[in-house]
Parts: C-alpha cells; structure tokens; sequence
C-alpha cells in the first residue's frame, strides 16, 4: 500500500502516484496486478475517492496502469523512455546537480542522495 506523508509539500494524489511508480519500477507490483479499487484505497488512506480517482487517471495517461470496465486498475509495468527523453533528464540533473554543487553541496552529499533514491 501506498504511503502518505501529510507533511510532504507534494499533493496527496501526486504522493499516490509517486508511490505507485516506486513499487512498480522495484518490482513490488508486477505487471497485471490489479490495484486496490478506489473505494478501498480510499477508506484505506482516509482520503477522498476523487484524490485516488485523479492518481489512477494520471498513472494511466503515463501507461503505469490500465482500467479495465468492471474490473479495475491494472499495472502495466514502467513505460518505456524515449532516448531523448533520457537526454533531457540527463541535462536537468546537470544543471540540478551544478547549481548544488555552487552553494556548497559536496559531491559526495550529491552521490549519497542518488545511492538514497532521492530520499
């Protein structure tokens, strides 16, 4: 199950959907298993159904997950990435990681937070 941090600046749906992609992309949810219903993660987090409903909307435009009429969400597995996708991402960190290094953040705090996932 997905886990919410109401001190994490970041809405609740984008939590839901971050989380989702975690465990997909680590193998926690493998592909054609079926998410919990929106209802259910719902009650489950204590949230509004309209919060889980716009998760699974966005996962699905993004091909994390399919719905299938009557028979819920599925997973679909990590989507392929274009090449230039991966080259633009490649230059944002760069970027990121020069602006960092220029206020002081050592590369070495810069390494330990890749090993850390970002956390």
């Amino acid at each position: 199950m997905v886990m919410l941090d109401y001190r994490d600046a970041r809405p609740i749906y984008s939590q839901i959907v971050d989380g989702y992609k975690e465990q997909i992309t680590a193998g926690i949810l493998e592909n054609g298993e079926q998410l919990p219903s929106i209802r259910e993660l719902a009650s489950q987090l204590a949230i509004n159904p309209n919060t889980i409903q716009r998760a699974y909307r966005e996962l699905e435009a993004g091909g994390w997950i399919a719905s299938v009429a009557g028979k819920g969400c599925f997973v679909c597995g990590a989507p392929q990435r274009s090449s230039q996708e991966m080259t633009d991402l490649l230059e944002t960190f760069d970027k990121t990681a020069a602006a960092l290094l220029s206020l002081g953040v050592t590369s070495a705090q810069l390494v330990e937070r890749i090993k850390q996932g970002g956390n």
